[in-house]
């Protein structure tokens, strides 16, 4: 039911109003993501139609400040257990 919603989302939108989509999974996968070929296909083909694609690639953002912050937060922990033992 959910892609059948976001099918007909999609096609009120088409050739209306600009859409911007993210997405973490190739075209070839949308058929996995929306369990439905038919409406995987229906979809894209209305995406696809006028669009620009932009394709990133490489690491995340958020996963790198993540680590940062783990980093930082062990040294505070290491800083604070030497000053314990002293």
């Amino acid at each position: 039911q959910g892609a059948n919603l976001f099918f007909q989302l999609i096609a009120r939108r088409y050739e209306k109003v600009p859409t911007v989509f993210t997405s973490n999974k190739p075209f070839s996968q949308w058929n996995k993501v929306f369990a439905d070929v038919t409406i995987a296909s229906a979809i894209l083909d209305r995406v696809l139609h006028h669009c620009t694609v932009v394709n990133i690639k490489g690491g995340s953002y958020r996963l790198e400040e993540r680590k940062e912050y783990m980093k930082q937060k062990q040294h505070i922990v290491n800083t604070l257990f030497e000053q314990g033992q002293a």
